[in-house]
């Protein structure tokens, strides 16, 4: 299964919207969160499954196949008793975001006219290789820009991102918190709260759903950070309140976007989880009717039967 909790900072120089070629294009910045679940890698059959194999079936895909409701790989329930930490003390946030400086003049003002549009071209070439999945590059190409500009929303926001697909969940934690204080904006909620559900920080999380929930500031961004809140109460076992947070917001929609989905898919799969097979094969077959290729819906539908 792709797991792709990615945000394109800056689109690839030559590309347009379409990927097609179009000559140099540094100066565009993408800031929508595009953190979606990407299609699936595994194998599907042409033929049925035999009953007698179906448990076993179940089992491996939903071990293989709970992107939308487990983008952290390596998490797992918290031991009963165990201490959670106290949340992190943070900025009250502002009433709005506050207005960002362009990249390349806020390099200029901190690096100079000499070294500024180098460093600008460092953080292009280090969101292009973010993009491109190549991480640890990524880490390299950033890290004088980092280094020097810590006062930059984008560099600490790209910094934060990249250690979170790294799986470095303590040091991403600190780069969105920076990003969080500097632009006092909720956008980058979803991963910093799946970074503190890795490190079972559930005060943390706690506290950044109710944050992002008052902000509310978009649907995508809010379903994003519901779908996480989700995935740190089964992590905890608490799967009957991870399934009632997310049927308290789902609403079959008349056109579905990519949220819907993703919504759908992580309590299709917590229904699953509960024992709710009618339920969850509901959900599924929803899914296969919205887009049969989203993640394995195909595949999961066939073993529920």
């Amino acid at each position: 299964m792709a797991r792709r909790g990615t945000r394109q900072l800056v689109s690839p120089p030559g590309e347009d919207e379409s990927g097609a070629g179009s000559g140099p294009s540094d100066d565009r910045a993408d800031s929508a969160v595009h953190d979606h679940v990407g299609r699936a890698d595994t194998e599907t059959d042409a033929g049925a499954i035999p009953r007698r194999d179906r448990d076993e079936e179940r089992a491996r895909l939903r071990g293989e196949a709970r992107a939308a409701i487990d983008r952290v790989s390596g998490t797992s329930p918290s031991p009963a008793g165990a201490r959670v930490p106290p949340s992190h003390e943070r900025v009250a946030l502002p009433a709005r975001p506050r207005k960002i400086e362009d990249l390349k003049e806020s390099l200029v003002r901190v690096f100079g006219d000499r070294r500024g549009p180098r460093m600008r071209r460092r953080v292009l070439d280090a969101a292009e290789a973010f993009d491109e999945e190549r991480f640890g590059d990524a880490i390299q190409i950033l890290k004088p820009v980092r280094d020097g500009a810590s006062e930059i929303a984008e560099v600490r926001e790209l910094q934060g991102l990249v250690l979170y697909r790294l799986g470095r969940w303590k040091q991403a934690a600190k780069e969105l918190e920076a990003f969080r204080e500097l632009t006092g904006s909720t956008e980058q909620h979803p991963v910093l709260t799946d970074c503190y559900r890795a490190l079972s920080r559930w005060n943390d999380v706690d506290d950044l759903w109710l944050e992002l929930r008052e902000a509310s500031p978009d649907a995508a961004t809010v379903a994003e950070g519901r779908i996480v809140v989700a995935g740190g109460l089964s992590d905890r076992g608490q799967v009957q309140d991870a399934v009632r947070l997310l049927e308290k917001a789902w609403k079959s929609p008349k056109k579905a976007s990519e949220h819907h989905l993703r919504t759908a898919y992580a309590l299709a799969d917590l229904h699953e989880r509960a024992g709710d097979v009618p339920k969850s094969r509901a959900l599924f077959s929803w899914l296969v009717r919205q887009d049969p290729e989203f993640a394995d819906v195909g595949r999961r539908l066939e073993v529920l039967g």
